[in-house]
């Protein structure tokens, strides 16, 4: 099994990897055609014609950095965070999962929107904006989406699931073999429960309207509450069954903003269109394999139920147009479950540890992220799409993303991991065609490292990238792994 999988000194180099491998991997060489356009900006609007214009195509995907406080206002990390985001240059900053509800919480430092953390939300919002016209002489352009969440399965106070999933009852994680007998009873969400959570999404966008964003979105990706919903086949009454009932909770939640804020507040759905199965580490401990499953595999969204390792996207995209007549006007295209089979949203370089090694070849994942992405925008052309999995390609993934708008695959390119590492990639993008490759991320999974290690004062430690961003988090890499190291593994 290879180490190290990025081996490109050019994009040559790159371009014939992909055609050994059969990927379709367009690839721009001119860096005033790829400044030129990278820097479109991108107009959208609603039926009652108020129009937002993000300045540029370049986006930041909302990357939780788990360092709230315990209350759900922003940390120091936090503001300092956004700050180096409003500093960067990408034209939409898409604010991380924010709780919408205390039980919803993914970690004890998520986020929480309420009335106690909504000066702390205000002014995070304000010196990012502020920063950013500082260094950019302007806030024109500069469109700041927040998105709301319930965490669902993976809260950590009161998980609730919207169905007993075969697999992921006793198998949550890839990283474990199973949990032991009876560990965990999981609580199914109430029909009750989520018709009450629907108003709580709405009392959460209309704070959010308060503080100053221009919109939000329904987290509805990764496994967590609402993007679990949409596989609820097998769960009964008005939130299960078919797919209207599937989505009624993200709908009603949609439209009920949409009645509350008026058409002049942009709504936004980062939306996971292809699940995939759960896996699990193999017994030699580092390869990635699926976990046993029965066809037809019933327990996925945009999953082939004859063949789940293939997407299907005929629900996603009906899903979509549902969205869009709700009201939405952006859409982030996103993969699979970080916690049972991460390759498929974040292919990587190195696995974090105790996970599996990307079990193909992880421009097999790129390119499936762009072939997704693609055919959504293919079947909206009119709806503005973020497009995903671009920080694998480190110093090339200003090429790609390019390219795939020039090829109208996607309006706007979205970078994740790889802005915590360099969060000025948008600056010098649009000024020199160009990434560092010195500083560009090189998907060796210490973000998600620091992510999952709860032995911290606070439940938590706080998630950044420790490479390249050694003020931050360096001695916060220290502190992990010293408490890793002293604290004993059940």
């Amino acid at each position: 099994m290879p180490k190290t999988w990025f081996n490109y000194h050019t994009t040559d180099d790159l371009r014939r990897n992909a055609e050994q491998l059969g990927i379709d991997l367009p690839l721009l060489e001119d860096r005033e055609e790829i400044k030129e356009l990278l820097a479109r900006p991108v107009i959208m609007r609603s039926d009652g014609g108020r129009e937002w214009r993000i300045g540029n195509s370049l986006a930041i995907h909302p990357m939780e950095g788990c360092d709230g406080e315990l209350d759900g206002r922003p940390g120091e990390l936090t503001f300092r965070r956004y700050e180096r985001f409003g500093a960067g240059g990408a034209k939409l900053i898409w604010f991380e999962a924010c709780a919408v509800v205390p039980e919803g919480r993914a970690n004890p430092r998520q986020l929480w929107i309420h009335a106690g953390s909504a000066a702390g939300l205000a002014k995070m919002l304000e010196d990012c904006r502020r920063v950013h016209e500082r260094e950019f002489g302007t806030r024109d352009g500069l469109i700041a989406v927040l998105q709301l969440t319930h965490s669902g399965r993976y809260s950590f106070s009161n998980p609730l699931v919207a169905y007993h999933h075969p697999i992921l009852d006793p198998y949550p994680y890839a990283s474990l073999a199973s949990l032991p007998p009876r560990a965990k009873l999981w609580e199914i969400a109430s029909d009750d429960y989520l018709a009450a959570l629907e108003d709580r999404f709405v009392e959460a966008a209309m704070l959010a309207r308060e503080i100053g964003f221009d919109g939000i979105d329904l987290k509805t990706t990764h496994g967590y509450l609402l993007a679990e919903m949409l596989s609820a086949r097998s769960r009964p009454g008005a939130y299960g069954g078919p797919l209207e009932n599937r989505a009624r909770l993200a709908l009603n939640a949609l439209r009920k903003i949409r009645a509350r804020v008026g058409d002049d507040f942009l709504l936004a759905v980062r939306l996971g269109v292809y699940d995939g199965v759960p896996y699990a580490v193999g017994a030699d401990g580092a390869t990635g394999i699926p976990r046993p499953h029965e066809t037809p595999y019933t327990h996925g969204f945009g999953v082939n139920s004859e063949n789940p390792m293939q997407p299907d996207l005929a629900e996603p995209l009906q899903l979509i147009g549902w969205l869009r007549e709700a009201g939405v006007r952006l859409l982030n295209v996103s993969l699979g479950n970080p916690y049972v089979n991460p390759h498929l949203g974040r292919p990587y370089e190195k696995p974090n540890e105790g996970l599996y090694f990307d079990p193909e070849h992880p421009l097999t994942g790129v390119a499936r992220h762009f072939a997704a992405t693609m055919q959504v925008q293919n079947a909206f052309p009119d709806l503005p799409v973020v497009g995903t999995g671009y920080s694998w390609l480190q110093h090339f993934m200003i090429h790609a993303g390019a390219a795939n708008i020039k090829l109208g695959r996607v309006k706007l390119v979205g970078v994740g991991r790889g802005a915590l590492a360099y969060p000025e990639f948008a600056r010098d993008a649009l000024a020199r065609g160009e990434l560092d490759p010195l500083r560009t991320c090189k998907t060796l999974s210490y973000c998600t490292y620091l992510m999952r290690q709860k032995d911290h004062p606070m439940g938590q430690f706080p998630t950044g990238c420790p490479p390249f961003d050694k003020q931050g988090y360096g001695g916060i890499m220290k502190q992990a792994r010293t408490a890793a190291r002293v604290t004993p593994k059940s």
